[in-house]
């Protein structure tokens, strides 16, 4: 299961297509899940998960079934990331703190059903250089932004036209 900021949905809301991999169109095209190589993310922070595409291989996976991808708002994810440092005394960064999010989702929707699985997520860093956005967080600063459809068109209609290759 891959969670991704919902305001930069490359799987859950992109297209499967060849895009440039920069946003200065400078290195070589990949087929991946991407937004556009010319979408511009909103200002929040959601980690550093506000790249446009999503790497190919995890993109042929996700196109061929064999993972699932969820899209999550920034405070929710916080949310998770300073339950999971009460709890187990690490920091995270906020792009562990997605995998931690979904892995809580997860475990309750375990026990809901009354079924016993096991979790695996990837802790991947700490948080030590997110603290401004942790401060923002509790103290109520950050907002929540999902692009609408209209604005993910707009780059997403960019993208380039390969003759002879169907999306």
């Amino acid at each position: 299961m891959a969670i991704e900021p919902a305001s930069c949905p490359s799987l859950t809301r992109g297209r499967y297509a060849y895009d440039f991999c920069d946003t200065g169109k400078i290195t070589p095209m990949a087929k991946m899940y991407t937004l556009g190589c010319t979408f511009t993310p909103s200002p929040i922070h959601a980690g550093g998960l506000r790249y446009h595409g999503m790497a190919p291989i995890l993109s042929k996976l996700y196109h061929d079934g064999y993972m699932e991808a969820k899209a999550v708002v920034q405070t929710n994810v916080f949310e998770a990331a300073t339950l999971f440092a009460k709890y187990e005394s690490i920091l995270p960064a906020p792009e562990s703190a997605h995998a931690i999010l979904g892995a809580i989702e997860e475990a309750k929707r375990c026990k809901e059903e009354g079924r016993s699985e096991t979790i695996l997520f990837g802790l991947t860093g700490t948080g030590f250089f997110d603290m401004l956005a942790y401060e923002n967080y509790q103290a109520g600063n950050l907002n929540d932004y999902i692009p609408t459809d209209e604005e993910l068109a707009v780059s997403m209609d960019r993208l380039p036209k390969i003759p002879g290759v169907q999306e």
